[in-house]
């Protein structure tokens, strides 16, 4: 393929950060988020340690102070105690979140602006026609104006990667963070990616990961000059032919500046798992407010759907989910509301719930009748169990 120039930006411990933004205070401290959403802003320096929380939250996002004594996101809140009992817990905002994802990805699109989503805190951006002739001097440039015009507009560090496709630069914003600029020509690959774990290649997960170890190969390079048949024998042939081709940094994919979203979805995961009957008002109230999210997202994207699911996790795991297609493509949360309340009658209510979701899927533009008839109504005050 012609020379391209890639970058992978991804901001710099993203929640905690928009967090740090609003408490300052807490700078250089070791914090994590999780756990309950936010309800009400601290008073003063009335934060909660990490020590005192009790539940079965996990960690959104950490510091890396927080990092550095073993936390990491995903990780439960009460094994995180453990490790980093003075850490502080700040609960998530995601409202502000969005807001600051929308703000950055909104200041890299001013200047560049071929950017592919790739979620809340991270973006590809084809800097191709920008660089030119001038070459990976120009590139770095360009990564750099990024970065000031980010921290400029939000406050807020990311680390950026730029390499010749999507596969390298997603490993190379990762090797200097945070606030690190990176850039990669081929020719760097045996010096600067083969040292790697080969779990640093975007696509390796824990499992792949196991079996490549138990086959002796633990680095980038050791994959990389693994025999194909090898690979191709254990894991198969797309698989294992896509895993040598990555290893030698090879990746044509393009960036994708647009892509339909298939489905839209909100759930909560509750802090204790409430019962279908003392806890029917409560339930009510999470399950109205997740329609009501569901429709805010679908108007932020300009879209409507036909399709209203349920989701639903019971307090041994065990999740089910239900589907209803409904006459017209609708974004109202009162309709939203309804329908998934129809299919909530098609779901066993013997155990109490630890998770519930709506989503809302069959996506289409809506027409101008559609538009002329859409109405921002609040779903009506109702139960968990209407007409059950």
């Amino acid at each position: 393929m012609p020379n391209r120039y890639i970058a992978h930006l991804d901001m710099d411990a993203f929640y905690a950060s928009v967090e740090l933004l609003r408490y300052p205070q807490l700078r250089g401290q070791p914090a994590v988020v999780g756990g309950r959403r936010r309800t009400q802003a601290p008073e003063g320096a009335d934060f909660p340690r990490l020590r005192d929380y009790t539940g079965r939250g996990v960690i959104t996002t950490a510091t890396y102070e927080a990092r550095a004594l073993g936390v990491h996101s995903g990780m439960g809140l009460m094994k995180a105690a453990k490790l980093a009992p003075d850490a502080w817990l700040l609960p998530a905002d995601f409202d502000q979140y969005r807001r600051y994802s929308r703000l950055f990805k909104e200041t890299v699109r001013a200047i560049a602006p071929l950017v592919e989503d790739r979620g809340i805190d991270e973006i590809y951006i084809d800097l191709t026609n920008l660089v030119g002739d001038a070459a990976w001097l120009r590139a770095q440039e360009i990564a750099l104006q990024l970065q000031v015009a980010v921290r400029d507009a939000t406050g807020l560090s990311c680390s950026i990667g730029v390499t010749p496709n999507k596969l390298l630069s997603k490993i190379a914003s990762d090797l200097q963070k945070p606030g690190g600029i990176t850039v990669l020509c081929m020719d760097d690959i045996p010096a600067r990616i083969w040292p790697l774990s080969a779990r640093k290649i975007n696509g390796i997960g824990p499992k792949a990961s196991a079996r490549l170890e138990a086959l002796g190969i633990h680095t980038v390079g050791e994959l990389a000059n693994a025999d194909p048949a090898l690979l191709i024998e254990n894991f198969g042939k797309n698989y294992g032919a896509w895993m040598h081709n990555a290893a030698h940094g090879r990746d044509e994919r393009v960036v994708v500046t647009y892509s339909e979203p298939k489905s839209i979805s909100r759930e909560t995961t509750f802090e204790d798992d409430l019962h279908p009957v003392r806890d029917r008002d409560r339930l009510s109230q999470i399950f109205t407010d997740l329609c009501m999210r569901v429709a805010d997202d679908l108007k932020r994207k300009g879209v409507v759907g036909k399709t209203i699911g349920l989701k639903l996790r019971y307090d041994n795991f065990k999740t089910v989910t239900r589907d209803r297609t409904i006459d017209a493509p609708t974004g109202d949360a009162a309709t939203i509301r309804r329908a998934a309340g129809e299919c909530l009658k098609r779901v066993p209510l013997d155990r109490r719930i630890r998770l519930l979701g709506v989503r809302v899927g069959a996506l289409s533009v809506p027409g101008a009748e559609t538009a002329r008839a859409a109405k921002d109504v609040r779903p009506r005050s109702a139960t968990l169990f209407d007409d059950l």
